[in-house]
C-alpha cells in the first residue's frame, strides 16, 4: 500500500486516514476471490499477548482487513465480503471504482460517514503492485 488519504466532501480537505506509511496489501486471484488488510504503520503494542480493552479499541480502530469474492465492472470492483474485521462488513457488497495505471492501483470508495470525526467523504487508497 502507497496511500490511504480520506477526502472530506464539505471541504475537499484531504488527510492521510492511518499515518504517513500506512502498511497493506490487496489480492485478486483467478478464481474471484480476494483480500485486504492494512494498518498505521505507528500502531501501540499491548503491554501483553492479551491486550486490555482500551489497546484492542485502539488496535481494532488502526486496521481494515476483509476478504471475500469480487467481480468486474468498467472501472468498477464490487467486493462481496464473506469475513471482516468489522462484522457488519459482512455479507455486504463494497463497490469501489477503480484507476490501474502500470504497477498502480487507485481504488476509491463512495462518500460515507467518518467513524472517526463524523464527516461525510471518500477514502481514495493507492496500491503498487508487489513482484
Amino acid at each position: 500500500m502507497r496511500s490511504y488519504v480520506r477526502e472530506r466532501l464539505s471541504d475537499g480537505h484531504r488527510y492521510n486516514q492511518f499515518g504517513e506509511a500506512p502498511i497493506g496489501y490487496i489480492g485478486y486471484a483467478p478464481d474471484g476471490r480476494m483480500y485486504a488488510i492494512f494498518t498505521r504503520d505507528d500502531r501501540i503494542i499491548p503491554g501483553n499477548v492479551v491486550p486490555t480493552d482500551q489497546e484492542g479499541a485502539e488496535l481494532l480502530s488502526t486496521m481494515v482487513a476483509y476478504a471475500g469474492t469480487f467481480s468486474l465492472g468498467k472501472n468498477v470492483v464490487v467486493h462481496h465480503v464473506d469475513i471482516s474485521w468489522n462484522q457488519a462488513w459482512t455479507g455486504t457488497d463494497q463497490v469501489r471504482h477503480f484507476v490501474l495505471e502500470e504497477d498502480s492501483l487507485t481504488i476509491i470508495t463512495p462518500p460515507y460517514k467518518s467513524y472517526i470525526d463524523g464527516s461525510m467523504g471518500r477514502s481514495i487508497l493507492v496500491w503498487n503492485r508487489v513482484k
